[in-house]
């Protein structure tokens, strides 16, 4: 597949769908310049989504990336949430607040959910892709029979392999450099850590797929790496956090542009699952060697969004989700279309 050209793409470049951060106006912004824009739909209900959806379409005519959640619905286990709720008691005592008193789901799974299902075939965006695992054959198929290009998310060949297997289109090889959410298919299960670029010349060769690469690119010097690796583009998403249209709130954008981009930390703590984040308030209290299990992912997310809102009801703005890669000293705040242009010269340069 020539994913660039079906798509009608002037750069092979994704900006990352980034759950949180991501708006209908900055995957439009960089779709009108030419790559592929992205809007993260895993924490949205089904109306919310086909608002933002709509809110792309106004916006560009151009193809863009529908992104969701695939992850395993969390059965609760009231021992171990209670466990980390008391752990967290005394940081939420720092801002005069007590944590829930039960955590929840706050983020519904793909897997099975009918009525998301129906919006998104209904709605027929041209690119759909899957983090953190894959939907149901039939849901696949559905999606396919709509027109769709599928994209899943990866972090080994034994993943690329299974989402070739169900049908998947294109894989993004996520390397451990990714900032954000790690994609592994099972967060309690081995982890290789594969780098972006061992990761993605592996899946080249070895998947029977085209390959995205992703993490750690920030230029395009990152872009030309991967695509003579044999990868059909490369997705970024740090790189797009400081431009205007992206939702990242002050602080966050302080704290990419301090010296906390130079320390990365991947932790579990703040959402339950895996996540490379921004040296933070969060990230040192994740360091503590007697912290009791996390709660699982979403429920633990649950906790952590509730910290995090009564620290900044008093100014302290350290215990937010401020997901970033490794190549986060490297970031160039301006507007999404400047930059996509200036990616593009920079992969010119390269030839």
């Amino acid at each position: 597949m020539k994913f660039a050209e079906r798509l009608g793409l002037s750069l092979p470049l994704i900006q990352a769908p980034m759950a949180g951060t991501s708006t209908p106006a900055l995957g439009a912004a960089v779709s009108n310049a030419g790559a592929l824009g992205s809007i993260a739909v895993g924490t949205l209900t089904p109306q919310a989504a086909a608002r933002d959806i709509a809110q792309v379409r106004a916006a560009t005519d151009r193809p863009f990336n529908v992104n969701l959640f695939v992850h395993t619905d969390p059965v609760p286990d009231p021992a171990r949430e209670a466990a980390w709720l008391q752990a967290l008691a005394p940081r939420f005592a720092e801002y005069g607040a007590a944590p829930p008193e039960a955590l929840e789901t706050i983020y519904p799974t793909f897997a099975g959910n009918a009525e998301m299902l129906a919006m998104l075939v209904g709605l027929a965006p041209p690119v759909v892709s899957f983090h953190f695992g894959l939907p149901e054959p039939a849901a696949l198929a559905a999606l396919k029979a709509a027109g769709c290009l599928l994209l899943a998310t990866v972090t080994s060949l034994a993943e690329a392999h299974l989402a070739r297997d169900a049908g998947i289109d294109v894989l993004v090889a996520q390397g451990w450099e990714a900032g954000g959410h790690r994609g592994i298919f099972d967060p309690d299960g081995p982890d290789a850590r594969l780098g972006t670029f061992a990761l993605t010349r592996l899946l080249v060769a070895q998947s029977g797929l085209p390959v995205i690469a992703a993490g750690g690119i920030m230029g395009g010097a990152g872009i030309r790496a991967a695509l003579d690796l044999g990868a059909v583009a490369a997705q970024m998403g740090t790189a797009f956090v400081a431009c205007p249209e992206s939702s990242a709130d002050a602080a966050y954008r302080e704290t990419l542009a301090s010296d906390a981009a130079y320390r990365t930390v991947m932790v579990d703590a703040v959402s339950g699952r895996p996540a490379r984040c921004l040296a933070n308030r969060f990230t040192a209290l994740a360091d503590n060697p007697d912290l009791p299990q996390v709660a699982a992912y979403p429920r633990a997310y649950h906790a952590g969004k509730a910290l995090n809102a009564a620290a900044k009801a008093h100014g302290e703005h350290g215990f937010g989700a401020q997901w970033a890669g490794q190549g986060a000293p490297l970031s160039r705040p301006m507007p999404a279309a400047k930059l996509v242009a200036l990616l593009a010269g920079e992969l010119a340069a390269t030839r």
